[in-house]
């Protein structure tokens, strides 16, 4: 049994941590909620009993924690690791603040588990949404052979970027069958039947952070010189991400190879019959576990290249999930 913080509690990936945990059976004995300001004073149920959001301060608060799943964002993650770290408190980190750190474990457990059994910082990163589920289904592929190249077109849903991106979302579509003008906040423009090609800011490059978030982790999850070249678009689905994917590998693979990889692999459901047109869709794959995969195809344009199409939920296995089952690797 483990004594359990969720930092960034009342977040959309703090509520989704509540429902992973009492989905899952994990051994809490007990649990304490933290947050900001704004959200401390908020109560939550977790397995038929009440918890107040306390607020997150630099005090002894973590002293008899052995978990602290923290998502209140990279600045806040940067600001209290020390206070929630300094009496051994394991802190699984869902932000951006830790990941490309040499001694920091970046870890997705269908890929690289035995990765989190080094932390010498008390600290594991959760990786990017869109890594997360991009290499759940690649680590397959590069079992058989080796993946050299990559090129990935991301298809995000508002759910990326909270929960009050999902309500804009929402709200921008009553607004405009009511035929108001659309509330604009949380995007950079209106995302209702609309997509907007850039997902966080542009760098020198001219990718974006979320596109080098792609290259980068990929590499440190994968333990590989793989190159990946990413497009990140969001997209007016509420919750689920997708992903076209092409890969190049060592040697030339064949589509039936492939599938029977992806079928066997843990964390994957293969979704993929043209004749019947089964393949994955963010409108079903919504609060799903596995990262569901699906038209599977050599690639036209490069003769050890293949290319699929992939959709999973960003809050759950691209967050909350993942999250949790590094704790229970850890756990055993």
């Amino acid at each position: 049994m483990a004594n359990v913080a969720i930092v960034g509690a009342s977040g959309a990936v703090g509520q989704e941590f509540l429902r992973v945990l009492e989905e899952r059976d994990f051994p809490v004995e007990n649990l304490h909620l933290f947050g900001s300001q704004r959200s401390a004073g908020r109560k939550y149920s977790f397995k038929g009993k009440e918890y107040e959001v306390k607020l997150l301060q630099h005090n002894d608060d973590f002293k008899d924690i052995d978990i602290a799943f923290v998502s209140a964002g990279a600045g806040t993650s940067r600001e209290f690791a020390e206070t929630i770290t300094k009496y051994g408190a394991l802190m699984i980190d869902n932000s951006s603040a830790f990941r490309m750190d040499e001694d920091v474990p970046l870890v997705v457990p269908e890929c690289n588990a035995a990765d989190a059994l080094v932390h010498p910082r008390g600290i594991i990163a959760n990786p990017n949404c869109t890594t997360i589920m991009m290499v759940v289904a690649l680590m397959p592929i590069e079992k058989l052979s080796h993946i050299r190249s990559i090129h990935v077109a991301s298809y995000q849903s508002a759910s990326g970027a909270g929960a009050q991106a999902m309500a804009e979302l929402k709200n921008q579509y009553k607004e405009l069958v009511e035929g108001k003008e659309p509330t604009v906040e949380k995007f950079a423009y209106q995302l209702a039947y609309n997509v907007i090609p850039q997902i966080d800011v542009f760098v020198d490059n001219g990718y974006t952070k979320e596109e080098m978030k792609m290259f980068n982790e990929t590499r440190k999850i994968m333990h590989s010189d793989v190159r990946c070249s990413a497009m990140c678009v969001r997209i007016s689905a509420l919750r689920s991400h997708s992903e076209a994917v092409w890969v190049e590998t060592e040697k030339p693979l064949s589509v039936k190879q492939v599938q029977e990889a992806l079928a066997a692999a843990p964390g994957v459901t293969l979704q993929d019959d043209p004749a019947t047109k089964t393949y994955p869709m963010p409108l079903y794959t919504g609060g799903k576990d596995d990262i569901y995969v699906g038209r599977v195809r050599k690639d036209l344009a490069n003769e050890n290249g293949i290319t699929l199409w992939l959709s999973g939920d960003q809050i759950k296995k691209g967050a909350a999930l993942n999250a949790v089952q590094i704790a229970e690797y850890l756990l055993g």
